[in-house]
């Protein structure tokens, strides 16, 4: 009898063993399946203007769209979202309800507006294209699209029979000012003799506007060329219908004539890509400023108008080739059109205060109001 309750206490003691050697497994394999089952990341997205409209609203749009998808994370968008108007703030409360983890504001003005909630929100990651503001937990992003710009200068600056060429800008704050800069450089890169004339619309989308001073550039001033920095086309329909060439600007265009020579594009979509990821991996707010360029693809020239000489476009091909190769567009010495010394002989402007303050107008620009 003792014999057999021995044995039965050994049966009972592996039986018990043998459990504990089990347990372990199930909640491996029970952990396990819920990491497989966790939701996707979600990503907002805030913009001024119609997301399906081509344009920057559209490129924006498309960009993130394909980065979101590549990376199989949730887009939540907010577009017609108009600056300064309360939209901003509303829009961040209802994406961070939504389950966003990480909100790219996508027009300039924006973080000006909202850099109170954005420190209210440490644990939400924001993304910006201006640099005026900064945070913890905000990180400026943006394309090297000024170099684009300077391209197509050099492009309108050889195409100008007038020696005038015309550049419709929204309003003047560092982003459009680094563009109209860089675009004059290139113009006067390839034809000293040349001038940019510019004209403020005030607005971003404002077509009334902007097709009244892209007629005045062509009647008034004399301009050949046209270019503009607007989120749609209205200046391209005015030059087509006036006989004058024009350059797009972040969307490649359809429906235009041999006057359309070409545009200045980002693929937005490898630039999101690569802040999405930053995100993901947890290193979105390890730079304050951030941008790619031409050397990444990430801005380049759409595709020639027949108008484009071979001459031309052999030009602009050693002058990409240049960028590529760290040429900087911001060095050596620059004057204003006010005649001040904002770069010497042997220095170069640096990145930061490309992003933040550029309140002046390269020597080469004339405005009219």
């Amino acid at each position: 009898m003792e014999f057999l309750r021995k044995l039965k206490k050994f049966h009972m003691l592996s039986a018990a063993l043998s459990l504990l050697v089990v347990i372990p497994v199930v909640v491996l394999a029970f952990n396990f399946s819920q990491n497989f089952e966790e939701p996707h990341e979600k990503i907002g997205f805030i913009i001024t203007g119609d997301i399906h409209t081509p344009g920057w609203n559209g490129s924006h749009y498309d960009g993130i769209k394909k980065a979101c998808d590549d990376f199989g994370v949730e887009l939540l968008v907010r577009d017609n979202v108009k600056e300064n108007s309360g939209q901003c703030p509303e829009a961040i409360q209802e994406l961070i309800k939504e389950g966003a983890g990480m909100i790219f504001l996508a027009s300039y003005s924006y973080p000006m507006e909202v850099q109170s909630i954005i420190a209210v929100y440490p644990n939400i990651a924001f993304a910006t294209i201006s640099a005026e503001v900064h945070g913890r937990n905000l990180s400026s992003y943006f394309v090297r699209m000024y170099q684009g710009r300077y391209l197509s200068g050099a492009l309108a600056g050889m195409k100008t029979k007038t020696n005038v060429v015309g550049y419709v800008a929204a309003m003047s704050n560092t982003e459009v000012n680094r563009g109209i800069n860089a675009f004059t450089l290139g113009v006067k890169r390839v034809n000293p003799n040349a001038k940019v004339v510019v004209t403020w619309t005030g607005n971003w989308k404002d077509e009334a506007t902007e097709m009244i001073n892209a007629e005045r550039l062509i009647k008034e001033a004399g301009a050949d060329v046209l270019t503009y920095h607007q989120n749609e086309d209205a200046t391209g329909i005015v030059a087509e219908r006036l006989g004058a060439d024009f350059i797009g600007f972040n969307a490649i265009l359809n429906g235009y004539s041999e006057h359309y020579l070409t545009s200045v594009i980002c693929r937005w979509d490898l630039y999101y890509a690569d802040i999405i990821q930053r995100y993901l991996k947890g290193e979105i707010n390890s730079v304050d400023n951030y941008w790619v360029g031409i050397d990444r693809g990430a801005v380049m020239l759409s595709d020639y108008s027949p108008a484009v000489s071979e001459e031309m476009i052999s030009r602009l091909d050693f002058l990409k080739e240049e960028l590529v190769n760290d040429y900087l567009i911001f060095s050596g010495e620059i004057y204003d059109n006010q005649g001040n010394l904002r770069c010497r002989d042997n220095e170069t402007i640096s990145d930061d205060t490309l992003l933040e303050d550029v309140n002046w107008l390269v020597k080469g620009v004339e405005v009219i109001e």
